[in-house]
Order: C-alpha cells, then sequence, then structure tokens
C-alpha cells in the first residue's frame, strides 16, 4: 500500500508539473505572438508614414537638427513657412500638411468645412476623457451642442454670472494670494509660480461656472482636490498620446492596461465618478434655480453621461486656454510697461481710479486692454496650431494639393509671425495696430485664427476675453510688473509639449515692495512645443 501511495503521489506530481509547464510554453508563445504582432503594425504604419525619407525638412525633423538653431518646433516650423512661396509646407514622414496661409484656412474652416473635420485620429485621443463632448465630435453631435452653448452662453444672465464668479475668485483668493506674495521680504526664495497660479484660477473659476462646484484651488494651505488632481493627470496623459511615433503604442498599452495608459484608465475613473455624483446630485434637488451650465444643460439633455462629456469638455478648454493666454500676456506686460501705463489711465478713465469693475459695459469700454490682448494672442495663441483630416482628396486654394486621409494644419503661432499677414513690424508687440481712433477693430477671422474662425468659431470666445481681461486688469491696477532676464540673451520663451502653450519651468515669481519679480529661467525640459 506505501508504495501504492508513492506511485501515486510521483505521477500526480509530474502531471501538475506538465500542466504548469505548459501552461508557462503556451504563455510565453502568447507573449511572442502579441510582440511580433505589435512590431509588425508599427513597421507597417512606420513605412506607410514614409520614413525612409531623406528630404532637407523631414531628415532635421527625424534628427533633431532643426533644434540647433531653434529652442521650439514652432519656431522652427514657422521658420520654414516664411520661406515657403506660399506659406505651407508637407511633413512626408508625418503625413501632416502645415499651412499659414489665410486662404488656405478660410478654405479649410468655411468654404470646404464638411471636407476638412478633426477626423477619428484626433478623436481617439481625447476620446478616453472628452467622449462625446463638442471639442471631439464632427457631424450632428457636434452641430447639437454648439447651437446648444451659444444660446446659453449668448444669454445676458449667464454672462453676469460668469463675471460674477470671475470677480468672487479675484477679490477673495487671487488678490490676496499675491499680496501676500509682493509683501515677502526674503527676496531670495521663488514663492510660486505665477502659471501655475493662472491654472489654479482658471480651474476653480471654470469648476464654478460648468459645474457650480468649488475645488479652492487657490488656497495653496490646502491640498489640491481629487478631482482637480485626476483632471489635471488625465490632460497630460491624454496630450502625450499625440506625441507617440504611432497611436498603435498607446492603443496597445490601454489594451494591455499598462503604464500612462493605466494611470490615464484611474484618473478618468475617478473624474466620472465625481462628475456623474454632481450630475445625479442635482437631479435630486432639482436643476432650475441653478445658474451653471450644467444645470442649464440639463433642461435639454437627459444623457448623464452625454452630460458629463460635454461639461468636461468645456471644463477642459476654459481652464487651459485662459491660463497659457493670461502667462504669455503678463510676461509680455513686463517687458513693455509703456503698454501697462496706457492700460491703467484707461481703467481710470472709464472705471475711476481705485474702483472696481461692475459690469460688461466698463469692460466693453477699455478698448486699449482689448487691443492688448488680441495683441498678445497674435503672438502667443494658448493653441499655437489645429489640424484636421482630409476626408476626400482636395486642392487648396495655394494649389497645395491634400490626399484624402491626410492631417492638414493651420499654424495660427506662424501667422503671427509672417510679414505678408501683419507687415513689416509683425513681431512687435504692438496693440495699437489693433486700434482706430481709440476703437478697438477686429480683423479678419482667418488671418487671426486664435478662436479658430467660421462654422468653428469658439463658442466661449467672448467668456475667455471677460476671464483674461479681468484678471489682468487686476494685476495692472494693483502690482508693479517687473521683468528680471536670468538669461538676458533669451527673447522668446521656450515651450514645454501639450495640447496648449505652456511656458517650460513656468513663470516663478519673487516679492518685492508690491512688485512682482519674473524671472524667465533658462529651462531645457523639452524643445517641442506640439
Amino acid at each position: 500500500m506505501e508504495l501504492i501511495g508513492s506511485e501515486e503521489v510521483s505521477s500526480s506530481w509530474w502531471f501538475l508539473h506538465t500542466q504548469l509547464y505548459a501552461s508557462f510554453l503556451f504563455l510565453i508563445s502568447i507573449m511572442i505572438v502579441m510582440v511580433s504582432l505589435f512590431f509588425s503594425l508599427l513597421l507597417y504604419y512606420l513605412l506607410k508614414q514614409k520614413l525612409w525619407c531623406n528630404c532637407e525638412i523631414c531628415d532635421a525633423y527625424l534628427t533633431l537638427s532643426w533644434s540647433k538653431q531653434f529652442d521650439n518646433l514652432c519656431d522652427w516650423f514657422t521658420h520654414l513657412l516664411k520661406k515657403s512661396p506660399t506659406n505651407t509646407i508637407h511633413i512626408h514622414v508625418l503625413g501632416n500638411t502645415i499651412t499659414a496661409n489665410p486662404d488656405n484656412v478660410e478654405y479649410m474652416l468655411k468654404t470646404r468645412f464638411d471636407n476638412f473635420p478633426k477626423g477619428k485620429p484626433f478623436s481617439a485621443i481625447l476620446g478616453d476623457l472628452l467622449g462625446r463632448g463638442i471639442f471631439n465630435v464632427d457631424g450632428e453631435p457636434w452641430r447639437f451642442q454648439k447651437k446648444m452653448a451659444s444660446l446659453e452662453l449668448d444669454r445676458s444672465s449667464i454672462r453676469s454670472y460668469a463675471l460674477e464668479i470671475i470677480n468672487q475668485v479675484i477679490e477673495h483668493r487671487l488678490v490676496p494670494l499675491l499680496s501676500s506674495v509682493a509683501a515677502t521680504k526674503d527676496q531670495n526664495v521663488v514663492v510660486l509660480d505665477l502659471q501655475d497660479v493662472f491654472r489654479r484660477f482658471s480651474f476653480d473659476s471654470m469648476c464654478r461656472f460648468s459645474f457650480g462646484l468649488d475645488p479652492r484651488c487657490l488656497e495653496l494651505s490646502l491640498p489640491l482636490s481629487e478631482f482637480a488632481v485626476a483632471f489635471d493627470l488625465a490632460s497630460k496623459l491624454s496630450a502625450e498620446r499625440a506625441m507617440t511615433v504611432s497611436p498603435l503604442i498607446w492603443k496597445i498599452k490601454r489594451w494591455l492596461n499598462l503604464g500612462s495608459e493605466r494611470k490615464l484608465k484611474k484618473a478618468i475613473k475617478i473624474i466620472d465618478i465625481l462628475a456623474l455624483e454632481v450630475i445625479k446630485q442635482r437631479r435630486k434637488m432639482g436643476f432650475l434655480t441653478h445658474k451653471d451650465l450644467l444645470s442649464r444643460f440639463m433642461i435639454t439633455v437627459n444623457d448623464d453621461t452625454y452630460l458629463r462629456d460635454i461639461v468636461i469638455s468645456f471644463l477642459l478648454a476654459g481652464r487651459d486656454t485662459v491660463a497659457s493666454a493670461l502667462t504669455s500676456f503678463v510676461w509680455l506686460l513686463a517687458k513693455h510697461p509703456h503698454v501697462v501705463s496706457a492700460v491703467r489711465i484707461e481703467a481710470d478713465t472709464i472705471i475711476g481710479p481705485n474702483q472696481n469693475l461692475k459690469s460688461f459695459e466698463q469692460l466693453r469700454q477699455l478698448h486699449y486692454l482689448q487691443a492688448a490682448v488680441y495683441e498678445s494672442m497674435r503672438l502667443y495663441p494658448p493653441i499655437q496650431f489645429d489640424s484636421k483630416f482630409c476626408e476626400e482628396d482636395d486642392v487648396l486654394p495655394d494649389g497645395t494639393f491634400v490626399k484624402s486621409g491626410t492631417r492638414v494644419t493651420y499654424h495660427p503661432y506662424a501667422m503671427g509671425r509672417i510679414n505678408e499677414i501683419w507687415g513689416p513690424d509683425c513681431l512687435e508687440f504692438k496693440p495699437e495696430r489693433w486700434l482706430r481712433d481709440g476703437v478697438f477693430y477686429p480683423e479678419n477671422p482667418f488671418k487671426y485664427p486664435v478662436f479658430q474662425a467660421g462654422l468653428r468659431v469658439c463658442v466661449g470666445k467672448e467668456m475667455a476675453l471677460v476671464e483674461l481681461k479681468s484678471v489682468a486688469l487686476s494685476l495692472v491696477r494693483r502690482f508693479e510688473i517687473e521683468l528680471v532676464a536670468v538669461t538676458p540673451h533669451r527673447h522668446v520663451p521656450r515651450f514645454s509639449p501639450g495640447l496648449t502653450a505652456t511656458f517650460s519651468g513656468g513663470l516663478p515669481v519673487l516679492g518685492q515692495n508690491l512688485k512682482f519679480e519674473f524671472h524667465i529661467l533658462n529651462v531645457s525640459l523639452n524643445k517641442d512645443c506640439i
């Protein structure tokens, strides 16, 4: 009996060992097949993108040799576009036609609008975060949201509500915070990053305007809310998808739930839980008496997930673009004190010395401030470029043939630096170019597509301008702005990669007798601006 028992144990152990070994070999085989498939698909994609192209432009892009002469990729593109007789170029290895020609921009955004949608490649990049939101869809879903948003944002009641929120956050959080910095006696310590402050300000005001929530990001003594942290991470990781060599890389990582895609999934889950809970509670409590954007959209939309997508899209667009525009504007003001003086004189005349802004009407009368803001965004647009995808073969007005499926990019950053569009003084910061007898006059939107143009014009344009002008006005009327150049040779900012233009290294601030000293640091994180 003992012998038979030993044989049974030995047999069972051998069987188990064989099964484990077979399972291990099977898993190894599966992994080999998956890795082979990944590299095969990647190779196919790279070959399809014509990575063998050795033209001067593609070679400079692939070898990064452009970085020897230019700090930012957007500045190199600007150089190439200015050299081109048509202000249009094609990057073969990217399958990307890039233009700074206003006629081409009008053709894409108006004349042949339906042939240049955002396209599935773009929608896939932001799809997990924005879902079916207005900035991530085409066709009827886009038209529905555009109409709904336009109707709501054009109401005087919601504009007054927005101005009320902005003024509250300025007076009760932003100004006290910056005043405490300006009163700091230790001149050797960087107290805070002004770019980060603007991002926090925009997030606070946009959350209150969009959701009726107050994340209190500007209260630096408190930790950032879970929603704010998750939103920031999800935005960053979604933007990184656009910078991969091939979309196959992030798609496979998402499928396997690895690395950045795993973090993105967790962040979006937090956003979803909190956003859907807010919607659920709002439905229970009733939303007709609330003034925020979510409550207004709830009157028309019954799908809670769709509501989440719509409001998150506005939150993403409103936060980062305004923060970017404010950072660039204050940086330019610090370098042009005569513009600061002109803004102050105008404000004292219209609003009154030591008086706070009270209404939209007062803001509309500040023509020089409006001109200065527009001029700042001409040189440093928050969105440096925007892309569409050509559905059917087409020919742009400048004669450029565009094959179906080609990514076509118009480049506001470059357009602001082209003599033929803005004149020989295009590199100068001159608010006066927007004024006629002291009155602000807008330019052709297709030569200034900072807010897009045509049918795609930004529905939140006026809200963004109100926020931008209100914050800038509060700063220049309360504080002296002084630029301290740590690197005197640097005349332009260096940008970090992302969906919006972001100063690499931020805009650190020191306090000194009610003065802001802006140290433009010589930080080299990444020289790409996309």
